[in-house]
């Protein structure tokens, strides 16, 4: 009797080969969930800065319905940079003071709180425009415009108010 060379063998278990594709897939995988974190995080904090930026155009146009003399004075109609401090809060501010006092407080919050953030106000007594940008791509942009096409500008938020 010839023994017979056929006889069915039943392979139980995975190969090396099997196992390899199987890390690999699965690394691949747990990169992607890496980098899609990543971009959540990165989404997250730029919504954060925009927030900020809002509550501080709104800051400003708080400041500005505050000191009525002030705006109609034309004291806010071209508000730009960190002027010095007036040194006037404990002694009393003319209206003139007080909006030099608000530029001061509202840029020195914009720089503290923001990415190279800084702010403008101009406007003519009784429509303004508040403008608050930040370097949101954080690239090292120092334009002052707004527009998001040029890679050398900042991110803007502008607030049209009528106090």
């Amino acid at each position: 009797m010839i023994p017979n060379m056929t006889t069915n063998k039943h392979n139980s278990g995975f190969t090396m080969i099997e196992v390899l594709i199987t890390l690999v897939i699965l690394s691949i995988g747990l990169l992607g969930l890496a980098a899609l974190q990543a971009n959540s995080m990165a989404s997250n904090h730029n919504a954060y800065l925009r927030s900020q930026a809002i509550q501080l155009a709104y800051d400003m146009g708080d400041r500005m319905r505050a000191n009525a003399a002030g705006v109609a004075a034309g004291n806010y109609n071209n508000v730009n940079g960190i002027p010095a401090d007036p040194g006037c809060i404990t002694a009393g501010c003319t209206p003139a003071q007080m909006a030099t006092y608000d530029s001061f407080q509202w840029n020195t919050l914009l720089s503290q709180q923001l990415p190279a953030g800084k702010g403008t106000v101009t406007g003519d007594s009784t429509d303004f425009v508040i403008s608050v940008m930040w370097d949101e791509a954080r690239n090292g942009a120092t334009g002052t415009g707004c527009n998001p096409t040029v890679s050398t500008d900042l991110k803007c938020i502008q607030l049209d108010i009528q106090p």
